[in-house]
């Protein structure tokens, strides 16, 4: 059976994936995404805990990865809100590319 890589992963979940092995797989999901008509205070909050649970993770790279490959519009991925891996992938756009 042939090895999975990162780019056959991105094809996935990373929260749910066996080899992203990571911490965000022992806390509640709901930190990692947004709530129903939450306060824009609350959302601050829940990102900040969802960054501080990212911050140490053996995983976070390949787990940021796949949520700029997948183009994951919710949800803190790999450290990154959907702001931040917005700005990161407008940065890399191709010169030309719209």
């Amino acid at each position: 059976m042939k090895a999975q890589t990162v780019a056959d992963i991105a094809r996935t979940d990373a929260l749910s994936h066996p080899r992203f092995d990571g911490p965000c797989r022992t806390v509640a999901r709901d930190v990692f995404a947004p709530g129903t008509h939450e306060s824009a205070a609350t959302a601050r909050e829940r990102e900040e805990a969802a960054k501080a649970v990212c911050g140490g993770c053996q995983v976070r790279l390949p787990c940021r990865r796949q949520a700029l490959a997948e183009r994951v519009l919710d949800g803190v991925r790999g450290g990154l809100t959907p702001e931040e891996r917005h700005v990161l992938l407008a940065r890399t756009r191709p010169v030309g590319a719209f």
